[in-house]
């Protein structure tokens, strides 16, 4: 008997790896210029990734729930 919710690969899962992927070396991002609008880059580009990572989880969402 098959569970109802029984565990598949979905290739759209890797898109949640990217905001991992690009928020865990700071060394990359840690600096103060250049700016956006007044707000030193370590921190614009954080706040960025929280919208791009909303994003992707919306689009996973979308793509992997089941009808």
């Amino acid at each position: 008997m098959a569970s109802k919710h029984e565990s598949r690969w979905n290739p759209w899962l890797l898109l949640l790896v990217l905001p991992f992927v690009g928020l865990c070396f700071p060394q990359l991002y840690n600096r103060e210029t250049p700016t956006l609008w007044g707000i030193p880059f370590f921190y614009a580009y954080q706040f960025v990734w929280v919208f791009l990572a909303t994003l992707l989880l919306g689009i996973v969402y979308f793509k992997t729930k089941e009808s």
